[in-house]
């Protein structure tokens, strides 16, 4: 195969053809060869270990962090044909433009350093076809660029075997993996076992990284890969598995417009309305339906809208068609109307027939007239009665029933078994049972027997009632997002502007036509449409909706203004800045429904129960039956405990129907999802968004919280209060050559510098008037570096200069410690290596932060500040605010190092921080909290999102998430207890005792008022209050003010 010598490696492209078979040999080797170098490199790899270990460093407990692997040149990396010595046949070797690329994606098992990724990467690229070849021990993978002419994933996977490891192949393409979201409406699900079901299913679909379904909200959220899987066939396996699905919305939905074509449309016009929508810049897709006449564009809403489209399409069609916006089935909130009405009818027809079979059963034959005429003999010893009851019974059985008929066999064929299972069993035994006496009645001439068909017939009514009563309690546990989606206005009075920017008319149009930089005109008292910039008038804006600010907030020229909030006075003109999907109030809606569909960490207790709860009730069922029978029949009890009219056979089965159809697996599983759904609404409403059941029970366990200072503790506003200068300069000169070496810096203190500069040049409107700048390069935690006008600029801490050489003389460093005394920031600022001034910079402590410290070290939660900032004005702010433990002088990545140095210790940490700096630490937190006013960074790292910038929501929070896990709790206490006692007692416990017995249609009806009082029990959590202690600061503040 291949034929070495001094000067090149030569192989011949059709002897790899011709010899396939041969190559592959040559590459497997021997299994004994192969083992050999697998037990050699293994070794190799635990003779490495050490010295890997001593690369990385400190660990952390949860990743390597290693050295980055050597590059090795890789080897040939196409064949190409040697030329025959005066042969036919030869050929130039081929350009590698002209052969395909491709990607391969390999999991590694079994690297330890880096010894062991150079090794990999010296098998893969001998190999002839591999352009490249990057290992990660870090990831434990290995991405592979090849010439699929010359060699495939497969020995490339054996090559990785071969070198002594691990390798399976993760995917291969020439672009990384996409992965798409969809959410899908379920209907049908009765219990957690029923969302367990739908969860496997969609897991084990090829191309599914990840499905949560949520019983309480009947929603799931799929992540999956839309190259091997798309969300029609997701919504057809969760309809093989007995349940109804639709699309709510996909990934890509939200920059979407469905419109309806309405009116008169001539041949070809649709095709050209298409033409001239895809013209138009900003449309990215077009959709197209010829039957219904529906068009789905996805725009670029930067670029264009809906109310374009529909402009051009009215045009188009010279006035004969006009668009109008639809919503497709099942998008928006859960819609449980038709559900509410179908249990509401059925339970109403169920009574039709079952108060009938109640009556001839139970109160007539306590009527002696009556009794004689139910009790004439038809046929043997068939009485009417029974005949009746049998008629009037039949459609509750089957008809009014068949909906739990249809639920249990779907469960069964699955190799499932939930809440429908157990009723049908039930009633099911009830039933025909009874029908066995009528057919014997009306055969023997002698038989005598009793019926239980008001035992079915009322069953399914009170489960009928009970599920009716669920459905609208757990349609008021969405309240919050109904009325979030509420707060939007449904229009809104654009203005039309001319070509010199004045207002020519004005016209009312849909809310939803809204596009950016429109001008909206609001009157007072009507609703902000879209979040924007006021650019005319002054008002007073009710943001409580929103954020949960009681106060209203004055609104001016260059203020921002949220959508969905209350215009309180004034007429204001707003200049549309994120509309649609990107507003603020979206935002909030799809984070409130991400957190309804996570589920809590708790919830996998009622998950574990679920999956054996029901088979283990038919056991208990079936033995209890069997028990009571054969002692019946062995004279284990005397005969005068059997109830007249029954033997033992019928008083065992009474016993065997009540157990089955008391037990509840539905209460245990909608226990957490309920109290969850409650709590993450009632938080939404009083400016606290929780991300989901994970952080609500992390935060009810918090007992030390870290601050950040700038911007947390602080307003976050820090002004210039003071500036020394040690060399003669006017201070106009100073400040030019400071602000242009931190105009390029996002720090908020360079802002402040900047800022104050301005006053200096108060004709200019822009930082036009700065000099250039030029080699910017900022130093996290330290400052920034700048040549300005040939001047080097040092703007920064201390460190920084010491770190640069520049001496700090004893009357700077002595008014740093003034500064730093008076919780001042002192920046140095050095022009060519000389100290030449300091800047006290002031950021005051927030009003209610030395209250709020308080109220946590009573609820026995320790408070911590770590920050950035000098050792000096940290402990200035943490004495100002009553805090003890300090960390200052921390860099961003140092801040997580100390929040894990605190889980360590067995502390459970919350995380407050606004800043881009507290990403790391946010995410490392057991809670991460975020300012609202912070960065979007932060925002998306956090757990829990504080709308109003407010660190009495701190406290908010943590409290809401204690009451609602304790409502959790009681939940739990509550559909366990009344499992544990309810079978026991439905089983006969006490009827030897007391002669209590539970008749079956009794306990149905305990059975569904459990599942009620679980959903009542988590709905009471929307009377939630805040701690009273927060009320009476908010007085205080009120008083101050």
């Amino acid at each position: 195969m291949f034929v070495e010598n001094k000067n090149s490696i030569k192989f011949s492209l059709y002897r790899v053809t011709d010899h396939l078979p041969l190559t592959l040999r040559w590459i497997r080797n021997s299994e004994r060869e192969k083992k050999r170098r697998i037990m050699a490199n293994r070794i190799l790899a635990l003779s490495c270990l050490g010295k890997g270990k001593k690369e990385n460093g400190a660990q952390d407990g949860s990743h390597l962090v290693l050295s980055p692997p050597p590059h090795y040149p890789s080897m040939p990396r196409y064949p190409f044909e040697s030329p025959n010595q005066g042969g036919e046949g030869t050929s130039a070797p081929p350009s590698p433009a002209s052969l395909e690329i491709r990607k391969a994606l390999f999991r590694v098992g079994g690297m330890q350093c880096s010894a062991c990724a150079a090794s990999i990467e010296k098998a893969v690229k001998r190999l002839t076809g591999i352009q490249d070849a990057t290992i990660s021990v870090l990831n434990s993978k290995a991405q592979v660029i090849y010439h699929p002419e010359f060699v495939n994933e497969e020995l490339i996977r054996e090559a990785i075997e071969d070198a002594g490891f691990e390798a399976t192949l993760s995917e291969t393409d020439d672009e990384e993996s996409v992965i798409s979201v969809c959410r899908l409406r379920i209907k049908g699900m009765t219990c957690t076992s029923c969302s367990s079901t739908v969860e496997s299913a969609l897991e084990k679909v090829q191309g599914v990284k990840r499905a949560a379904v949520a019983l309480a909200t009947e929603e799931a959220e799929i992540r999956y890969d839309p190259k091997l899987v798309n969300y029609k066939q997701l919504i057809d396996v969760i309809d093989d598995t007995g349940f109804e699905a639709s699309l709510i919305s996909t990934g890509e939905d939200r920059n979407k417009v469905h419109l309806k074509l309405e009116g008169i449309l001539l041949d070809g016009e649709i095709k050209l309305i298409q033409s001239s929508l895809k013209a138009l810049p900003g449309v990215e897709d077009i959709e197209l339906d010829m039957q219904l006449e529906k068009l789905v564009v996805s725009y670029n809403p930067e670029m264009t809208g809906p109310r374009t489209f529909m402009e051009v399409i009215e045009e188009t069609c010279s006035g004969n068609c006009k668009a109008t916006l639809f919503q497709p089935k099942g998008s928006g909130g859960p819609d449980r109307s038709e559900e509410i009405n179908w249990y509401h009818k059925s339970f109403l027809w169920s009574l039709v027939f079952t108060v009938p079979v109640f009556l001839l059963a139970m109160v007539f034959m306590y009527i002696p007239a009556i009794k004689r005429g139910l009790e004439v003999k038809l046929v043997n010893m068939l009485m009417l009665g029974e005949l009746l009851r049998w008629i009037l019974s039949t459609p509750v059985q089957f008809i009014i029933g068949r909906r739990f008929y249809t639920g249990a066999y779907k469960a069964i064929r699955h190799g499932s078994a939930n809440m429908d299972v157990l009723i049908a069993l039930g009633t099911n035994a009830a039933y025909f049972y009874s029908v066995y006496i009528v057919l014997r009645a009306a055969t023997d001439a002698e038989f005598k027997g009793t019926d239980f068909f008001e035992t079915s017939a009322m069953l399914i009514s009170f489960i009928l009632l009970g599920k009716y009563l669920e459905v609208l309690a757990k349609g008021k546990t969405s309240e919050a997002i109904a009325k979030l989606m509420d707060l939007a206005p449904d229009t809104a009075t654009l203005l039309i502007h001319d070509s010199d920017g004045n207002v020519v008319s004005e016209r009312t149009i849909s809310s939803q036509l809204i596009q950016r930089n429109d001008i909206i005109k609001i009157l007072p008292g009507e609703k902000v449409p879209s979040d924007g910039l006021v650019v005319w008038g002054q008002s007073h804006v009710n943001e409580s909706m929103i954020t949960g600010e009681a106060r209203p907030v004055a609104k001016r020229m260059g203020d921002e203004v949220i959508g969905g909030t209350l215009n309180e006075n004034g007429v204001l003109h707003i200049r549309a800045t994120h509309v649609g999907s990107e507003t603020a109030l979206s935002q909030i809606v799809r984070l409130v429904e991400a957190a309804q569909m996570a589920k809590a960490p708790v919830q996998k207790f009622a998950d574990r129960i679920s999956k054996f709860f029901v088979p283990l009730v038919i056991t208990i069922s079936f033995t209890t039956w069997l028990a009571w029978f054969v002692a019946g029949k062995v004279g284990s009890y005397p005969k005068s405990w059997i109830p007249s009219k029954m033997d033992e056979f019928e008083l065992a089965l009474q016993f065997g129907i009540s157990v089955m159809v008391i037990a509840c697996p539905c209460a245990l599983g909608l226990a957490t999802p309920t109290a969850v759904m409650v709590g993450t609404g009632v938080g939404a409403s009083q400016g606290v968004l929780i991300k989901g059941g994970g952080a609500l029970e992390s935060a009810h366990k918090v007992n030390c919280i870290v601050f950040d200072k700038t911007g947390t503790l602080t307003v976050g506003k820090p002004v210039v209060v003071n500036t020394h200068l040690l060399r003669n300069m006017l201070l106009r000169d100073f400040y030019t050559v400071v602000a242009a070496a931190e105009a390029n810096s996002e720090h908020p203190l360079a802002k402040a510098v900047v800022e104050y500069a301005k006053n200096f040049r108060p004709a200019s409107s822009d930082l036009s008037w700065l000099p250039e700048v030029q080699d910017f390069v900022s130093i996290s935690g330290h400052g920034v570096r700048a040549l300005v006008e040939n001047k080097t600029i040092l703007v920064g801490n201390t460190k920084l200069m010491l770190d640069s050489e520049i001496t700090i003389s004893e009357d700077a460093s002595e008014k740093l410690r003034e500064a730093e005394e008076m919780a001042r920031t002192g920046i140095l600022i050095s022009f060519d290596g000389e100290l030449i001034g300091i800047i006290e910079i002031s950021d005051p402590v927030k009003p209610e932060a030395r209250d709020v410290v308080s109220i946590l070290q009573s609820m026995n939660i320790k408070s911590i500040v770590v920050t950035g900032d000098n050792w000096g004005t940290a402990k200035a702010i943490a004495k100002e605010v009553g805090i003890e433990t300090v960390m200052a002088e921390t860099l961003p990545e140092g801040k997580a190092d100390k929040v894990k140095e605190l889980q360590m210790s067995g502390m459970t940490v919350a995380m407050v921080g606004d800043g881009i700096n507290d990403s790391p630490a946010l995410v490392a937190a057991d809670v991460g909290m975020a300012i609202g006013a912070g960065t979007d960074i932060a925002i998306e790292a956090a757990d829990i999102v504080l709308m109003r910038s407010n660190l009495e929501d701190v406290i908010t929070a943590i409290d809401l998430s204690k009451v609602t896990f304790k409502r959790i709790r009681l939940n739990y206490l509550w559909a366990l207890g009344y499992n544990v006692m309810g079978i026991p007692i439905a089983a006969g416990l006490l009827f030897p005792f007391t002669g209590f017995r539970l008749p079956p249609w009794i306990a149905g009806a305990a059975m569904a008022a459990s599942s009620v009082s679980v959903v009542c029990c988590s709905l009471l959590l929307r009377y939630y209050k805040r701690p009273r202690k927060l009320d009476m600061l908010q007085m205080q503040a009120v008083r101050v003010q």
